[in-house]
């Protein structure tokens, strides 16, 4: 308990230090046509993260295995994340980068090599193919996080979800110590996330994750994930990862899907994720937000009821696979109601300026 607490204070008294530095050297958000914040924000939420994974390393040295390889990872792409936030780097050296970490895991023993028991009852081992699919899935993760960090508390909110989700798998399957080392996860991404909101000083304090921040959460998701699902003694089964990153893995795949087949690059920035058609549909920013968190919380418990009571992998998956399809049925419909709306109400405007004219 006093290491989840002295988490919470330190990544809280890291935030308003940190924010001062950042507002010195120009690591701050500036608004443009795709953001639309007021004012110039620093971008340190990920540095505060950071820093407070260190001082719980301090005190609990054992608790995350391999925590020099992990830390090594964490600390290259935190540095080109806030390289990215400060100069804007092109998308290709940011996924190379992201590749040779994934590299580097592989190299030490993290890699996917069994996806479970997927193929009705069979297990579907991956052998050699296990590296490129590892390859894939680090740097989905690491996008997939970083493209739901779009309105306030989205990212941070999202991110405990998994954390939380992944500290009642351990627990489950007995290891406490990386069930407590995801809820310091929590506990350190907590601050943030209030600051974030302007909770409970309002905007003056305001500060954003950034890229270094979202890369090192979906990194920090995918290193946990592994160690859940794969080795000699896993606490939950492959295929129920998947719910656990549900609404980041689903935004991700239908946006880069859609932007792939409009013959644009699928790292394109745009505003076709989740909460941006929500709240093109009128809910407020706050509304998105319950909403979102709300259906993450809902499709990790699911997964986990899944896994706990014997479901099998391949019922598991196909479950998945139909939720994301209506998802994109729900979405698809939505949106082509909105625009028909548009389109209507614009005629009907300009039959009123007819008419005023005439």
């Amino acid at each position: 308990m006093q290491e989840i607490v002295c988490v919470f204070l330190s990544a809280f008294a890291l935030l308003f230090i940190a924010r001062k530095v950042a507002r010195k050297v120009g690591l701050v958000d500036k608004p443009n046509d795709r953001k639309q914040h007021k004012g110039h924000i620093p971008l340190v939420g990920g540095v505060s993260v950071y820093l407070s994974l260190w001082i719980l390393y301090i005190m609990q040295p054992g608790w995350l295995p391999d925590f020099t390889i992990y830390m090594f990872c964490a600390t290259v792409l935190l540095a080109v994340g806030v390289l990215d936030d400060r100069f804007d780097l092109p998308v290709m050296p940011r996924i190379m980068i992201q590749a040779l970490m994934a590299c580097i895991m592989m190299w030490n023993g993290y890699y996917l090599y069994s996806l479970g028991n997927v193929l009705f009852g069979f297990q579907l081992v991956l052998g050699i193919f296990g590296y490129a699919v590892t390859l894939f899935a680090v740097i989905g993760a690491i996008n997939a996080f970083n493209m739901v960090d779009g309105i306030d508390g989205l990212l941070g909110a999202l991110s405990c979800v998994t954390f939380g989700a992944l500290g009642i798998v351990f627990e489950l399957g007995g290891n406490k110590h990386l069930a407590l080392w995801c809820t310091c996860l929590m506990a350190a991404c907590l601050p943030y996330i209030l600051l974030n909101l302007g909770i409970p000083w309002g905007k003056k304090f305001k500060v954003f994750m950034g890229d270094a921040g979202s890369t090192l959460i979906g990194f920090t998701v995918i290193w946990l994930l592994m160690l859940a699902t794969q080795g000699t003694e896993p606490v939950m089964r492959p295929v129920t990862a998947l719910w656990l990153i549900a609404v980041p893995l689903m935004d991700m795949v239908r946006v880069m899907t859609a932007r792939i087949r409009r013959g644009s690059s699928p790292f394109k920035p745009d505003r076709e994720h989740l909460h941006h058609l929500l709240m093109r549909g009128g809910l407020t920013g706050r509304g998105t937000l319950v909403v979102m968190v709300a259906c993450a919380a809902v499709l990790a418990a699911t997964g986990i009821g899944f896994d706990a009571f014997g479901l099998s992998d391949c019922w598991q998956l196909i479950f998945f696979i139909g939720i994301f399809f209506t998802f994109n049925a729900i979405i698809y419909k939505s949106a082509r109601f909105h625009r028909v709306n548009q389109i209507t109400l614009t005629n009907q405007n300009d039959n009123n300026v007819f008419a005023d004219k005439y």
